[in-house]
């Protein structure tokens, strides 16, 4: 059952309604998640800031993949990892990459794997990533700005994955093809 309201843009408290109106634009609907989180104006703002930053960061299609994923399969969110599935496809990454991060398997790409293990150790670790997580993240070709990005990507999906587990936000329609579970 859920627990939390996932309003349309006639019931979202009016700092919302013009919030939803953008997703509707932007997606052609209005993504569950949004309607989760427009009960608070300032966090469906907030993520979608996020997102925007995130996309616009220093992270190209694949490797933003690799960071929402990570997080996503890590923390277990049932809507995130098929919506991401779902956007994936449409950023034309690979499809051996998504799949390897819903099994959790290595990916072939040895960057892209240092990039997977370092989210990964910033999720377990609550940040406290050891110098030797550091030092194999910079050796794979990434620097200071990427540790960054990924904080950035994390703070997003930190928004989404602990909404979605609350609200148990319903995955949406086109994504459901998508459907994932531990």
């Amino acid at each position: 059952m859920t627990t939390l309201k996932i309003h349309t843009i006639e019931s979202a408290p009016e700092a919302s309604k013009a919030l939803l109106e953008g997703s509707q634009k932007a997606y052609g609907m209005i993504p569950g998640l949004h309607g989760v989180l427009a009960g608070s104006p300032g966090l469906l703002n907030a993520y979608q800031t996020l997102h925007e930053l995130f996309v616009a960061s220093s992270f190209n299609e694949e490797e933003l993949t690799v960071v929402w994923q990570t997080i996503n399969v890590e923390h277990e969110c049932h809507y995130c990892v098929p919506a991401h599935t779902a956007i994936a496809g449409m950023m034309k990454v690979d499809n051996a990459i998504t799949e390897a991060l819903r099994n959790r398997t290595p990916l072939a790409n040895p960057k892209l794997e240092a990039l997977r293990n370092m989210a990964l150790s910033m999720v377990r670790n609550r940040g406290n990533v050891s110098e030797e997580d550091l030092t194999t993240f910079y050796a794979a070709g990434y620097g200071e700005q990427q540790v960054l990005d990924i904080i950035l990507g994390l703070s997003q999906k930190v928004i989404s994955n602990y909404t979605n587990h609350i609200a148990k936000t319903p995955v949406d329609a086109p994504f459901q093809k998508f459907a994932w579970s531990k």
